[in-house]
């Protein structure tokens, strides 16, 4: 089952009826609550929906989203691919804002977040190349090349801690270590589903540029605090509004996707090995107390 992991705008897709079903509630894991899951008809067939930062509005920022939660209720509820989608600033000048891309690598510029459900294991050093599922990446770059959107199909994402944006310089050593987007969610996101066996793909709609690409006066009572124009603003919230026939497509096409790629093996060689079992459930390692 393919499953949707909202960024900016889920609630209002939720609450305006673009993106409908049924609530299933946040899941119990050993790690707390998940966000609210939603059971939708997308595209035909039947889908998971889960809003990553709440689902009345952006409740909680990225830094301090329970990512662990939202994959282990994911894979609880049955989902075998997951795509997520974030709205990142442009490192790269050859990016115009609204633009989507499809990323197919990253940097994980995370300090502080929980990266792994192996806490205390002898497992789970899994490659991590290819970082982005291929066939789910080509699913969805497929679906932007039919609805005619204009789009990146490769791109480094340059995920950083937050919630604070980054600094000039921050941004110009990410530039030159080759990123090309800046954002704060897709890590640990990306890699815990890959200790699950899970497919995980990323869309990306840009909707700033970031800190330094452009000089731009601050603006504190603005979105971004003055990095994007109100005609930038107005083509991120455009490529927003796209996101759900995006979605709906590839869910459409979903069951049509090759199954050529190895994220639902990652896991082979410590099955063959007999240190985890069939079951997922048991591969979980996690504080009791906490």
């Amino acid at each position: 089952m393919l499953a949707i992991i909202g960024g900016s705008k889920s609630w209002e897709f939720l609450s305006s009826g673009r993106l409908k079903g049924e609530r299933l509630g946040p899941c119990p894991t050993p790690y707390g609550p998940s966000q609210p899951v939603h059971r939708l008809e997308l595209g035909g067939q039947a889908a998971l929906f889960l809003p990553r930062h709440g689902e009345q509005g952006y409740h909680v920022s990225a830094p301090f989203v329970n990512y662990r939660a939202n994959i282990y209720a994911l894979k609880e509820y049955g989902a075998s691919r997951i795509v997520a989608w974030s709205g990142p600033g442009a490192i790269s000048p050859a990016l115009g804002v609204g633009q989507f891309v499809v990323p197919d690598d990253i940097l994980d510029e995370t300090r502080r977040r929980p990266c792994t459900f192996f806490e205390g294991a002898g497992y789970g050093f899994l490659r991590q190349s290819p970082v982005f599922c291929p066939e789910l990446s080509g699913g969805l770059a497929a679906a932007l090349r039919e609805l005619g959107l204009p789009f990146a199909a490769s791109g480094t994402y340059v995920c950083t801690e937050g919630p604070r944006l980054e600094t000039p310089a921050e941004i110009r050593k990410y530039a030159a270590l080759g990123g090309h987007l800046v954002g704060m969610t897709l890590c640990p996101e990306v890699f815990l589903a890959r200790e699950l066996e899970m497919c995980y793909a990323a869309l990306c709609y840009v909707t700033n540029r970031a800190e330094g690409i452009e000089p731009s006066a601050p603006e504190p009572g603005r979105l971004f605090g003055g990095l994007a124009s109100e005609a930038e603003l107005q083509a991120q919230a455009d490529a927003a509004a796209r996101i759900p026939d995006v979605l709906e497509l590839l869910s459409a096409r979903a069951d049509a996707l090759p199954h050529r790629c190895s994220c639902g093996s990652s896991m082979l060689r410590y099955k063959t090995r007999g240190s985890v079992g069939s079951d997922w459930h048991t591969w979980i390692r996690y504080d009791t107390e906490s």
